[in-house]
């Protein structure tokens, strides 16, 4: 069963080195709930928050159990 855990990794590694987290010494619970502190997080880690949500819902998702993880980067590579 694949697990979400590179995403996660990812995240969180992006989040500790935000300048919210790093420079101003706010927790990652805070910049991630404050709006206001949410624009001190890169967009890099607001994508890789909504990749970990995808994932996370595609681990719960009936259809995508039975077809299995796919990987839309290598759809692409082929051409």
């Amino acid at each position: 069963m694949p697990s979400c855990d590179g995403i996660r990794d990812e995240y969180i590694e992006c989040l500790l080195r935000s300048e919210c987290v790093f420079i101003k010494r706010h927790s990652v619970e805070e910049c991630v709930k404050n709006k206001d502190l949410a624009t001190l997080i890169p967009e890099r880690c607001h994508m890789l928050r909504q990749s970990l949500f995808e994932c996370k819902r595609g681990l719960l998702d009936m259809r995508k159990r039975m077809r299995g993880h796919v990987d839309d980067s290598s759809k692409w590579s082929e051409e």
